[in-house]
């Protein structure tokens, strides 16, 4: 290879000893080569220092190697985080880039900034909805590869990544009952958001397979401490022999906990509490730390977009919601021996 010319997929070819058409599909992470040869080519490309023209292959391809990725609202910007960071090792793994666009919760620029992204040539969009409400579609209007995470959309036929509430909520349930908790209450968040609903049918469901139900109303507040607070101290009083409370988010039981500990009550040994998100702010700062369901956003993110690569390679990958599981992450709050 003459000094100072970058290498060539060529010659990493040559030197790996395979096709330029296997090649390409070792550095590129296509299909229909073995494990082995991927790895040789791949080893050969990083002792050459490698480096694909992106242009080139953009020309080649008709692809601009770039995908768009919309926000629904600012106000999910701490859980868009980590779906990004999933997408994006994935995309990285591709060879792509991303680039993101925020709605700032209206609507309508949803439509106008796919419009945007469609004009730039982008291969295709993901969009981060609010977990607590459907997002519009905006498949038909985009008219290219349209993926959407972290909550439904208004078309059944839309690919949807989306967190299991349900399962979340009934996972939280049978790991209190399986601790012989018996007087379980509920504080979360407004009545009107879907992953509230969908955890409040987890939970009521789940404990009536138990000859169960929750101990006192249902006390729904908005996602706010001070709220949960409030909640927690009338809930305490109207049903001072509660042994566990069940809290549809970290925040919220955050501030639960500390109205509980507040009464003189000791947490777990008289009341358990749960909370939701695995908020490390939250849930790893509160004493005892919080038992809660981590909803494994960054695997969600990755799962979306490999769907989304499907697509924009043609395959056929079809509609509906793939709801994800979430994992129980059991601290002090429930059970003292994992502190």
């Amino acid at each position: 290879m003459p000094a100072g010319r970058p290498p060539t997929l060529t010659e990493v070819a040559r030197l790996a000893g395979v096709s330029l058409t296997t090649a390409s599909k070792a550095v590129n992470g296509r299909d229909r080569i073995s494990e082995a040869t991927r790895r040789r080519v791949l080893r050969v490309a990083r002792e050459l220092s490698y480096a694909p023209n992106l242009v080139a292959k953009s020309l080649v391809s008709g692809r601009s190697s770039i995908i768009g990725v919309l926000l629904r609202d600012p106000m999910v910007h701490r859980f868009a985080m980590p779906i990004l960071i999933g997408a994006q090792s994935v995309v990285e793994q591709r060879e792509f880039s991303a680039v993101v666009a925020d709605a700032r919760g209206v609507v309508d620029r949803l439509t106008d900034l796919a419009a945007v992204f469609r004009r730039r040539n982008v291969d295709g969009l993901l969009v981060v909805g609010d977990n607590q409400g459907k997002s519009p579609s905006i498949t038909a209007s985009a008219r290219i590869p349209c993926v959407y995470v972290y909550g439904p959309t208004t078309h059944s036929r839309d690919v949807v990544h989306s967190t299991d509430d349900f399962a979340g909520a009934a996972t939280v349930v049978h790991h209190l009952v399986g601790l012989g908790r018996l007087r379980i209450a509920h504080v979360t968040g407004p009545d009107h958001a879907s992953a509230v609903e969908q955890r409040v049918l987890g939970i009521t469901t789940h404990l009536s397979e138990h000859c169960m139900r929750l101990d006192g109303d249902i006390a729904y507040r908005p996602w706010s401490q001070r709220w949960a607070r409030l909640a927690a101290r009338d809930l305490l009083a109207a049903r001072p022999d509660i042994d566990a409370i069940v809290c549809g988010s970290d925040q919220l039981a955050a501030a639960v906990l500390e109205t509980v500990v507040a009464t003189g009550r000791k947490v777990p040994d008289d009341v358990a509490i749960t909370g939701y998100d695995n908020w490390a702010v939250f849930a790893q700062e509160t004493d005892p730390a919080l038992t809660t369901i981590d909803m494994e956003l960054e695997h969600l993110g990755a799962t979306a977009v490999n769907d989304l690569f499907a697509m924009i390679d043609g395959q056929r990958v079809g509609g509906g919601t793939r709801h994800h599981e979430g994992a129980l992450v059991v601290r002090g709050s429930t059970d003292p021996r994992p502190s």
